[in-house]
């Protein structure tokens, strides 16, 4: 569980650095994806590494879960709550399972191109910047255009940044990693941490929404969605 979501961490940090390109400009951003694209031996093992990752992870904390219950099948007497426990650790498995459902809708919207989620009838996947590269920054301007989108974008991100700001701290402790002279700066580095990753993330869809990349998606033609093509949709 430590291990797994460790490395999920890793992938995080390392993605939000990626997205961050956009305030950049269109060309560091479209750059940046081509390089991506381009290098599917890089890719591609990535991908898998990752579909890997999250399901050890998933499936680590449902056997937890389980256990946890197993061994105590009677609860406590009183108040369920444990006075202890922050709502952060008793909601891991909850958060987690939400965070999952986001990542596979946020794989169709900007990954898989898949127009029916994009809320906006286009074809992201026809976006095409001056030098013929998939124009990224467009696509994720057109996409966080839509305040649905965007609203549920931010609120899976708190929920994930939730679900780090009691996972950080847990890893920190199953790993054995512990600050002997300081030993709540562990908690106060996950709490810290999932913040700024908020923050960071967050920032993507709050920028289009006040208007980022608006003069530049003015200028970009997107082939409307015809009659024929949505109903192959449906």
């Amino acid at each position: 569980m430590a291990a797994s979501g460790l490395l999920l961490l890793v992938f995080v940090v390392g993605h939000l650095a990626g997205n961050l390109q956009i305030f950049l400009g269109p060309e560091a951003l479209n750059r940046y994806g081509q390089f991506l694209h381009e290098n599917v031996e890089i890719l591609w093992p990535a991908r898998i590494g990752l579909i890997v990752l999250v399901t050890l992870h998933v499936w680590s904390a449902v056997q937890l879960s389980l256990e946890n219950k197993a061994a105590r099948p009677v609860g406590y007497a009183g108040d369920p709550t444990p006075a202890a426990a922050s709502y952060a650790s008793r909601t891991m498995l909850m958060s987690g399972l939400i965070v999952a459902a986001f990542v596979i809708y946020h794989l169709l919207h900007y990954t898989a191109d898949v127009r029916a989620v994009n809320f906006t009838g286009r074809d992201f996947s026809t976006l095409m910047d001056e030098k013929g590269r998939h124009d990224v920054y467009a696509m994720v301007v057109f996409g966080f255009e839509q305040p649905v989108v965007a609203g549920f974008y931010i609120f899976a991100l708190a929920l994930l940044c939730l679900h780090l700001s009691h996972g950080i701290y847990a890893m920190f402790q199953s790993l054995g990693i512990n600050a002997g002279f300081a030993p709540d700066l562990p908690k106060h580095l996950a709490r810290w941490a999932a913040i700024l990753i908020f923050l960071g993330y967050i920032s993507i869809p709050v920028a289009v929404l006040g208007g980022l990349g608006k003069t530049y998606v003015a200028k970009t033609t997107v082939p409307p969605v015809t009659g024929a093509e949505k109903e192959a949709v449906k």
